[in-house]
């Protein structure tokens, strides 16, 4: 085999890998995680659950945020 004839192949492991990769923004995050990625402070992040504008999963007595509940927040 050379190469022309596993380029194909290499190119759709690579958009498969992309695909992948993508799926792991749905990590979840502490409050202080987010609140390095946003830059506003814990408590403006917990009047925002307060409110309903950003969903977060209450378990074990913590506030767990998806990362990509937490983007599209920051995004509006």
């Amino acid at each position: 085999m050379n190469y022309n004839e596993i380029a194909p192949i290499i190119e759709r492991l690579d958009n498969i890998q992309k695909k992948l990769d993508s799926k792991h923004i749905n990590k979840y995050l502490s409050i202080n995680q987010v609140s390095n990625l946003t830059s506003l402070s814990p408590s403006t992040i917990r009047r925002s659950v307060q409110k309903g504008t950003l969903k977060c999963s209450r378990r074990l007595g913590k506030l767990l945020f998806l990362e990509s509940d937490v983007r599209k927040w920051i995004d509006g």
